[in-house]
């Protein structure tokens, strides 16, 4: 009974991390890249989609990023999905390609950046922890109904505790190497 439990919860702390990783890859350090534009969401078809589903994104150099959208009635979509986003890039038009050129990095900007990485791993702590509460207290309702002794359930929940601790380090191990990336910008 506790595997299972254990299962569900590292199954679903990972896929906590993996959210996390996701969103601090969109965070800019430095180069282009175009998993920068993965938290941008657009409508286009009748529902919420990335921006790579109707558009090849390449990056030609270091301080660009060229959008080629597929289908010339999503291109002012994807524009002011671009525009409305919390990235600080102007993109440019140009037929069915949006040119992204991204700015020099201010120190301004880059506390902002450092700001955000924060934020997301302190979102990420919390769902960790929200997992490891709902855990324990299904490890309490188990002993409540006489389906483990106290002794067990004692463990089972330091058990719980040593792996929401291992997910919470690999946030913050995370979290500092995409400081360690805009510091050394």
């Amino acid at each position: 009974m506790f595997d299972q439990i254990k299962l569900d919860i590292e199954k679903r702390m990972d896929s906590s991390i993996l959210s996390s990783k996701s969103e601090m890859s969109g965070i800019r350090a430095g180069r282009a890249s175009p998993n920068m534009l993965e938290s941008v969401k657009i409508e286009a078809y009748g529902q919420k989609m990335n921006i790579n589903q109707v558009a090849n994104i390449t990056t030609p150099d270091a301080r660009t990023i060229n959008v080629d959208i597929w289908d010339q009635a999503n291109v002012s979509i994807v524009d002011k999905a671009l525009r409305e986003s919390d990235l600080g890039i102007n993109p440019m038009i140009e037929g069915n390609l949006i040119r992204l050129p991204l700015p020099q990095l201010t120190e301004e900007r880059r506390s902002e950046f450092l700001k955000m990485a924060s934020k997301i791993s302190e979102n990420t702590k919390i769902a960790i922890r929200n997992i490891r509460r709902d855990g324990i207290e299904k490890i309490k309702k188990l002993e409540k109904d006489k389906e483990i002794g106290q002794d067990d359930s004692k463990k089972f929940q330091e058990k719980i505790d040593l792996i929401t601790t291992s997910k919470i380090n690999i946030i913050d191990e995370i979290q500092k190497s995409k400081e360690q990336d805009l510091k050394n910008i």
